[in-house]
């Protein structure tokens, strides 16, 4: 999966802490995936934004509160609110950056281990026509291994293939 991190700061926690958040009210479907790559964005400066340059193993996650993740912000208006904790192993930094191209704004994406490890632009993370149903088959069957999701909590993804068409057209 490739998330965002908005800020460096968000970097730095999870170099040196290990972890990374996501607010529940924004979070994709399924969370339980082995690995996460990190979109970099406008904040990192003109040599490191729009662009993938780390990531890291996941280990495991939890659902807690921004309060409990930065105890010393406990009256920041999101405090209350609740996000997911996603348990890193080390970062990883790729030896080539991957670009965002015409890309600017990426929330989350998932994407194979097999296009992260030969992707030359974050364009090649994109999971086009058939094997797209082969991913969100693992992606369901991960989730469900884990025990934290019913089968009726997760969605059966059919894609027409008028729009697998289209979406090649366009280059998506």
């Amino acid at each position: 999966m490739v998330a965002v991190l908005p800020a460096r700061r968000d970097l730095e926690i999870v170099r040196l802490l290990g972890w990374y958040r996501i607010p529940l009210r924004r979070a994709p479907k399924v969370i339980h995936v082995d690995a996460v790559a990190f979109y970099q964005t406008g904040d990192f400066g003109p040599e490191h934004r729009w662009q993938i340059e780390h990531f890291a193993e996941v280990r495991g996650h939890e659902l807690t509160t921004r309060r409990e993740l930065f105890r010393d912000e406990p009256d920041h208006p999101h405090a209350a609110e609740e996000y997911y904790k996603l348990a890193l192993g080390p970062l990883q930094t790729l030896p080539q950056p991957l670009p965002a191209g015409g890309w600017k704004r990426i929330t989350f994406l998932y994407t194979t281990g097999g296009q992260f490890l030969t992707a030359r632009t974050i364009n090649d993370l994109v999971v086009r026509s058939e094997e797209r149903q082969v991913l969100w088959r693992s992606l369901r069957e991960h989730a469900l291994k884990g025990g934290e999701y019913q089968p009726e909590d997760l969605p059966e993804i059919a894609v027409d293939p008028a729009i697998l068409t289209l979406l090649g057209q366009l280059n998506i």
